[in-house]
């Protein structure tokens, strides 16, 4: 075998050993012991009167707020977007920290929904009506992309028949 090959072989064998070696040291499997791990049920952790008594905190903190919003400004968001967004916060927060149930779940999202039902109700999206371009547009729109084909497809076979010149 020749001494480049060799080389090469024995610094694979060793790299592939160190690899093996570094990486047992990054994986927690063999130092986990399942009994010592509680078994906990998920209805356990979350304190539901806890968290529906959290979030009314939270969306009395949000009513007071949007009282001094004036109504008309009810469906801008740049009026009230700090308000939104420390009442978001603090019933996530409550949440996960206070009441030990996870974001989102069904409490928040009634809660939520009804929060939004009563303060953007009123903040539907008016519908825009299209209209048809006129005959004038819609035929410069239509005749660009033909006419810019078509010059591409004439440039190329003129390139191509004039080939020994541009060569």
């Amino acid at each position: 075998m020749d001494t480049n090959a060799l080389a090469v072989y024995k610094l694979l064998v060793v790299g592939i050993l160190v690899n093996c070696w570094m990486t047992r040291g990054l994986s927690a499997v063999e130092n986990i012991n399942v009994e010592s791990i509680p078994q906990i049920s998920s209805s356990a952790l979350c304190n539901e009167t806890r968290l529906l008594w959290d979030l009314e905190v939270c969306g009395e903190i949000f009513k007071r707020e949007m009282a001094l919003v004036d109504r008309q400004n009810w469906c801008n968001l740049t009026h009230f977007i700090s308000q939104y967004n420390f009442f978001s916060l603090c019933s996530e927060n409550r949440s996960n920290d206070l009441s030990g149930c996870f974001w989102p779940n069904p409490l928040a999202e009634r809660y939520m929904i009804r929060t939004h039902k009563h303060y953007f109700s009123n903040c539907t999206l008016h519908r825009l009506i299209w209209v048809d371009p006129s005959d004038d547009t819609l035929t410069i729109l239509i005749l660009i992309p033909i006419v810019l084909t078509l010059a591409m497809i004439a440039l190329v076979v003129w390139c191509s028949k004039r080939s020994d010149i541009l060569a």
